[in-house]
């Protein structure tokens, strides 16, 4: 049996994941407007470059602090990161967790901030 790479790791939970482009996120967030949405990237690169309306909680951290933010299993989180991968990892975690209404904003951090505006 051979190692699977992060790359396809990730593929694979995207896969089993509902994925929005920053566009239908957008769209979404308008429809429900308590959605949280989670910026899963470190705090250095948080200070650099940050999309408008979003919690910074790390990866590293995020089963830890998610219940500061929310315990409903219903609630609409989204996540993003800088490239998608981090934030597959991070959504798989939050339906393990019993989250339910979980999504992967599947774009750059660029991409996203294009569509949200920056902090």
């Amino acid at each position: 049996m051979s190692l699977k790479t992060l790359q396809e790791i990730v593929a694979e939970t995207k896969a089993s994941l509902h994925c929005l482009t920053p566009e239908a996120a957008k769209a979404l967030m308008s429809e429900h407007s308590d959605a949280l949405v989670i910026d899963v990237r470190e705090p250095g690169e948080v200070a650099e470059k940050r999309p408008a309306g979003t919690i910074n909680i790390p990866r590293g951290v995020l089963e830890m602090k998610i219940t500061e933010q929310t315990t409903d299993p219903d609630r609409t989180i989204l996540v993003h990161c800088a490239t998608g991968g981090r934030a597959a990892l991070a959504a798989a975690s939050l339906t393990k967790m019993g989250f339910r209404d979980v999504s992967i904003i599947d774009c750059s951090c660029d991409e996203l901030i294009a569509q949200f505006g920056a902090a």
